[in-house]
């Protein structure tokens, strides 16, 4: 938890000393705030002034789809991103994506509701693909054993290697991701988490944790994702929001009005799972608030003020009737009593050191991609 004797909050936005690395300049502003302003906002603009590039994508995307039922993949969660990227896409773009979804068995009634009124009003077939439940909740649940703060690991990992493994297989050579710079500039701190493709560092917590063999389940490597997909496959993951301007507020309404989208009390709430890990397992057992970069991103993105994020954080992300429900559901998910679960809850917190795991290695191939140019944030 945190240490109110050295504790500090950025002058400018939310981000503040949970995360252990934060760096403050004289005037009290966070390095992740300069770095927006110095290297991010110069080039990317808000979304402005990148008409010819998206003109020139979308050309691209097209060209390679003659001829094909589809142009290009896109995953859609149910949550917010996704699901304007998938009316952008269509409607304003003018591509024709293969909707996949993949249900890793956690999805809301919300998120069911919200995929089907997308995909029923754009007209447009939804492919699903459901992880092996077995696979899934044992190797969730070791990762709760297992005292690690990166417990979104399991569902992520499933997330990209199913779509990645789709595309090469049905030749589709651009996959469409709702990951934006309006919304997600400030990313949550590395302390906060780690690679999800450290398949060394997955391994070795289902080694010890799990109990279920893992013979279906869709693994996905750092050396497939940013190697093989891209420079030997020619798969492409692009990004379209951030080549224009994309306002949350205004991107919620268009969704509530033309689709009758419900909206969620927070960023990633379509799935049960990610609400219990991000709105009560993180704040509780490690102090970690996911809302400080998300609302940090929108205050650098002048989609909100400082005071009123500063309000919002005031209160926790649920009540505790609302905490009290969604732990007795994650315990009956996991097949597991909630004694179980609460002693993870207060077991010593773990970090990926404590396991096997290549970070030495992560960290000099992020270095170098950098130095070429190939893996940078202020790319869009």
């Amino acid at each position: 938890m945190i240490n109110m004797k050295s504790y500090h909050i950025c002058t400018n936005c939310v981000m503040d000393t949970t995360d252990p690395n934060i760096i403050f300049d004289e005037k009290g502003v966070c390095e992740r705030c300069n770095q927006y302003y110095s290297q991010i906002l110069p080039s990317w603009n808000k979304g402005n002034g990148h008409d010819e590039e998206l003109k020139k994508i979308l050309n691209k995307i097209k060209k390679d789809g003659e001829g094909r039922s589809y142009d290009c993949l896109l995953g859609l969660s149910g949550g917010f991103d996704s699901s304007y990227m998938l009316h952008f896409a269509i409607k304003e773009l003018g591509l024709r994506p293969l909707v996949f979804h993949v249900d890793a068995g956690w999805n809301t009634p919300f998120a069911e509701e919200n995929i089907a009124k997308m995909v029923t009003k754009l007209g447009v077939e939804l492919k699903v693909e459901k992880i092996n439940w077995d696979e899934e909740r044992d190797f969730q649940l070791a990762y709760f054993k297992s005292g690690v703060p990166h417990l979104d690991i399991p569902q992520d990992l499933a997330f990209v290697a199913v779509l990645d493994n789709f595309a090469k297989k049905n030749g589709l050579k651009y996959i469409l991701n709702g990951g934006n710079i309006s919304t997600e500039v400030i990313v949550n701190p590395q302390s906060w988490g780690y690679w999800g493709t450290d398949m060394k560092h997955n391994k070795d917590i289902i080694s010890r944790f799990g109990t279920v063999p893992m013979k279906t389940y869709p693994f996905t490597s750092v050396f497939k994702r940013k190697i093989l997909l891209p420079y030997v496959y020619g798969i492409k993951v692009v990004k379209l929001l951030n080549y224009v301007p994309y306002i949350k507020k205004e991107a919620e309404d268009l969704l509530k009005k033309e689709y009758g989208w419900t909206p969620y009390p927070q960023k990633h709430f379509e799935s049960y799972m990610t609400k219990f890990i991000e709105g009560y397992w993180l704040p509780e057992r490690f102090g970690y608030d996911v809302r400080r970069p998300q609302l940090s991103s929108l205050i650098l993105t002048e989609q909100m003020s400082r005071d009123e994020a500063l309000k919002r954080l005031e209160n926790s992300a649920l009540t505790n009737e609302e905490s009290k429900e969604l732990f007795d559901r994650i315990a009956l998910m996991l097949e597991i009593t909630t004694d179980e679960l609460k002693s993870y809850l207060e077991m010593p917190h773990k970090t990926y050191k404590d396991y096997k795991h290549q970070d030495y290695l992560f960290g000099l191939g992020s270095k170098v991609m950098y130095w070429l140019k190939l893996d940078k944030l202020i790319r869009i």
